[in-house]
């Protein structure tokens, strides 16, 4: 089952914290978060998944960045979220994609007990001129049953910005 806006409301300050939050930001279902002003571009291809691939940091001026077709830049949500007891979702609003913008390659499901900023995936069909503040995607919720374990990833817990994969510290740890 996915919390109605009300219920999302009389749920923050409990399972679910939103800071900033706005009740203007508020959807019958859902709630928009915003994009930050900085964005991160891989600056070294190929990518490899064992090795810290760099990064170059990108900032979007108030008069707007143009992000290029076939680049994946990753940004981050200027809301910080918790949220305890329900699975957090992450979806683009419908008005980024008519603009052929994607705002999550594949990591749009959330975990319970995820406690960060959202990185954002973001490619797009055709150039696209992109602003900060604009609210580009929206986080929802599903109730959870059965007993709850919740995340605790060294990896992306607790974030304080954008993150690039860490997927390499599953191979250094063993897991492959």
């Amino acid at each position: 089952m996915i919390l109605t806006g009300k219920e999302i409301k009389n749920r923050i300050g409990r399972d679910i914290l939103i800071e900033p939050y706005s009740d203007e930001r508020l959807n019958p279902n859902s709630y928009n978060l915003r994009l930050h002003n900085e964005l991160l571009r891989y600056s070294s291809l190929p990518l490899d998944m064992k090795k810290p691939n760099q990064a170059e940091n990108l900032s979007i001026p108030d008069s707007g960045l143009l992000l290029e077709p076939g680049v994946l830049y990753l940004g981050r949500t200027l809301e910080y979220t918790e949220t305890h007891n329900l699975v957090p979702m992450l979806e683009g609003r419908s008005s980024i994609g008519r603009l052929g913008m994607y705002v999550h390659v594949t990591a749009g499901f959330g975990d319970v007990g995820f406690k960060g900023y959202w990185t954002l995936e973001i490619s797009v069909i055709h150039p696209l001129y992109i602003y900060p503040n604009v609210e580009i995607c929206q986080i929802f919720y599903h109730t959870v049953e059965g007993e709850i374990t919740e995340y605790k990833s060294g990896k992306y817990q607790g974030n304080k910005g954008i993150q690039i994969s860490m997927l390499y510290k599953d191979f250094e740890n063993g897991k492959y």
